[in-house]
């Protein structure tokens, strides 16, 4: 299985912090890790992606699909 997943991060106001989500994984609470700067926040997010793949894969859980820009970005 291809695993190019999303890693989505941004800054929140509230929380003074670069915040990550992982929006392929819907049953992990978003977001997910967090991270003082840009980089230490994509550090953590592909930590986290990676803990999350060993999780699914020892569990027998199927993998969720990889989405790509144009599944997420539906236009009404």
């Amino acid at each position: 299985m291809n695993s190019h997943y999303s890693l989505i991060i941004e800054w929140s106001e509230e929380d003074r912090l670069f915040v990550v989500s992982l929006p392929e994984f819907t049953d992990v609470m978003q977001p997910c890790t967090h991270g003082h700067t840009y980089e230490e926040a994509a550090k953590h997010g592909q930590e986290l992606l990676e803990t999350l793949i060993e999780l699914y894969q020892e569990d027998g859980k199927p993998l969720p699909e990889p989405q790509t820009l144009g599944k997420r970005l539906q236009i009404a």
